[in-house]
């Protein structure tokens, strides 16, 4: 009887089995998975504000005046309180007018957020920041 001659091979058919079936089930899985698209705005690249905004200015001092583009009427100088029931009443005639609020470069950011979580609570639509482009 002869002996028996050890093989020195690897059957890699059990390997390449379980790699289609991983392929499989991430090319059924792929296009249900849902993905978040954000777009971050850099100033260098700011869009034009639209045509009629609310504009929020936030002064170095703190205090806060309110322009009405589209009335053309000057700046209202506002209190805290007074700001979001005033931009309110500005919507009233037109509801889709976005809200941008200018705030110093001194201003802390916290100032400039408290405003627009303020607004935000009081269920204003469309709130943006406006930017100055840096000269290229």
């Amino acid at each position: 009887m002869r002996p028996r001659r050890l093989k020195n091979e690897i059957n890699v058919v059990p390997y390449i089995d379980v790699m289609l079936v991983l392929l499989v089930i991430f090319m059924v899985t792929a296009p249900m998975m849902t993905t978040a698209s954000i777009d971050l705005p850099s100033v260098g690249q700011a869009a034009q504000p639209p045509a009629q905004p609310l504009e929020i200015t936030i002064r170095a001092d703190g205090s806060l005046s309110l322009r009405d583009r589209a009335s053309g009427t000057a700046d209202r100088t506002l209190a805290r309180d007074e700001l979001a029931a005033a931009v309110l009443d500005a919507q009233s005639m037109r509801p889709d007018q976005p809200v941008l609020i200018a705030g110093d470069k001194s201003v802390k950011y916290e100032v400039v957020l408290g405003v627009m979580d303020e607004l935000q609570r009081r269920e204003v639509k469309r709130i943006g920041l406006l930017v100055q482009p840096t000269g290229k």
